[in-house]
């Protein structure tokens, strides 16, 4: 009799805890449902994958293409800096000049200073990297930190698809097929190791808060206002890609999606926002509510 009351209790145990995991992959269903709708209504080639940061859970979606960076392969750059400046190899404050054979298109602000006076740091020429995608002061950085550097650390992360293989503007090396790529798989692990701590170690909130300086982006546009995005946004003509980490409260969480063969650019920024939009709402009600979804706010409290 006691053996039967202990197997019965361990049946409700169990069928309590299924209930609630029931519900969370039913709010999974829906997102995967939504991009779905998303690709179908795409001309042109999506990949996402996205990761739960909190319990490990991901939902991809031909993860493993290889898909054209553009700007948001500035990630790796930003990681190779932060890891070399940890190694004592070169630090953020350490100073440039600008040089007038730096410039080259689409270096909005670096075009605008003076040429053998204006001195900036390292840390200027990735706030300028990251906030306005600054292709001279990446190519500086490029320089600096040595994009063989770059290519090893991603080999010691066991990322073979991910690679800078041109600098910014570079139409020869891209008429050559030196193309910056990644996969979304690849750009997924990339954030959460560096979000982990396994690339950085002291400097790892500092590179997040750069990547996170105020931009424009797809992945935040759907997003309330103030809320902490930490992301590189990419566009070339019949692509569009972003990838970062957002840090929701409680529920923190990797997004990368990607596009390319795009008919129309703009398609390809509204599929990321609008997959960006269904991540948010289903995370933010995972991180409010509980385990039976309620939400328990101090002037609902019936």
């Amino acid at each position: 009799m006691i053996r039967k009351i202990a197997s019965a209790c361990l049946f409700l145990a169990a069928s309590a805890q299924a209930a609630p995991q029931q519900k969370v992959d039913l709010l999974w269903d829906h997102f995967a449902s939504e991009v779905a709708d998303v690709e179908k209504g795409l001309d042109g080639v999506i990949g996402v994958a996205m990761l739960d940061l909190a319990s490990g859970r991901t939902f991809l979606l031909h993860p493993d293409e290889v898909f054209p960076q553009a700007s948001s392969i500035k990630i790796t750059v930003l990681a190779e800096l932060y890891r070399q400046s940890e190694q004592g190899r070169l630090r953020l404050a350490d100073p440039y000049v600008v040089q007038a054979s730096d410039i080259v298109q689409d270096s909005d602000i670096m075009g605008g200073l003076t040429p053998g006076v204006t001195t900036l740091t390292n840390r200027d020429l990735a706030t300028m990297m990251v906030a306005v995608s600054d292709n001279a002061a990446t190519n500086v950085l490029i320089d600096k930190v040595g994009m063989d550097n770059v290519k090893a650390m991603l080999d010691g992360q066991g990322l073979r698809e991910t690679r800078l293989r041109r600098k910014m503007m570079d139409l020869k090396a891209a008429g050559e097929g030196r193309e910056n790529v990644s996969t979304p798989r690849e750009m997924m692990t990339l954030l959460e190791r560096l979000y982990r701590g396994k690339i950085l170690g002291a400097s790892k909130d500092d590179f997040f808060t750069m990547l996170a300086t105020h931009k424009t982006s797809w992945i935040a546009r759907p997003l309330p206002e103030g809320s902490k995005v930490a992301d590189k946004p990419g566009e070339l003509e019949g692509v569009r890609a972003d990838s970062g980490v957002v840090f929701l409260e409680n529920r923190p969480y990797v997004i990368c999606v990607m596009t390319t063969y795009l008919v129309r650019e703009r398609d390809g920024e509204e599929a990321i926002a609008r997959i960006s939009g269904a991540a948010w709402r289903l995370f933010d009600r995972l991180a409010r509510g509980s385990d039976y979804g309620r939400v328990i706010s101090v002037s609902n409290g019936h």
